[in-house]
């Protein structure tokens, strides 16, 4: 039962989770925490308040089909995702007037890759030197270039999914990602970094 569940498409999941499947809820969410959750720590910085929102955003999920209302036929992911997109928007609207989350703390790898993993010893010390020189780059980013970064090469997402998500047209989505390479490309460029190997 379980593999045949694993084998399911998000929508075909949704549909056994609404006719009262609750294991199918199971495999929906261990399908998409792990991005899910890393998206909203990226842009919160507070592994609690990223617990209490990733919650959130899943009990909205479940509410949301439980009562018919899901509607989102073979995006799932994007649609879960603008939840979460939401209650951080959500968030930060709240707390507007209250200080502002560090980025010190983060543990987001901006460019987790299988293709980083092979290497010298010294050519891994360049690489992570460089991964650390990006993550860097992008705190500096405007939130709204970050998010589409964030979106696109961590999530993977399409820029149609990240204008759905965001709630912007593709080409405001476009353009925020080539402001965000253009200002990386500037930064680094005014700190005298590296960001490639030779």
């Amino acid at each position: 039962m379980t593999n045949s569940l694993k084998n399911m498409t998000d929508e075909e999941l949704v549909v056994s989770y609404a006719a009262g499947n609750n294991s199918a809820f199971d495999v929906l969410l261990t399908r998409h925490k792990a991005n899910i959750f890393s998206y909203i720590y990226f842009i919160v910085r507070n592994r609690e308040l990223a617990e209490d929102i990733f919650q959130e955003t899943f009990v909205k999920a479940v509410v949301t089909i439980k009562q018919g209302r899901y509607t989102e036929s073979g995006k799932f992911r994007a649609w879960i995702s603008r939840i979460a997109h939401n209650l951080v928007i959500d968030h930060f609207r709240q707390e507007k007037n209250e200080r502002t989350i560090s980025n010190d703390d983060c543990e987001f790898d901006l460019l987790n890759n299988a293709k980083f993993s092979d290497g010298t010893v010294e050519d891994n010390m360049v690489k992570d030197q460089i991964l650390s020189d990006v993550k860097k780059l992008v705190n500096f980013l405007p939130d709204n270039q970050k998010e589409v970064l964030v979106l696109r090469y961590y999530q993977d997402l399409s820029f149609k999914e990240i204008a759905d998500i965001t709630g912007v047209s593709i080409n405001t989505a476009l353009g925020r990602m080539r402001y965000a390479i253009l200002n990386m490309r500037r930064m680094a460029e005014e700190k005298n970094m590296i960001l490639t190997l030779d």
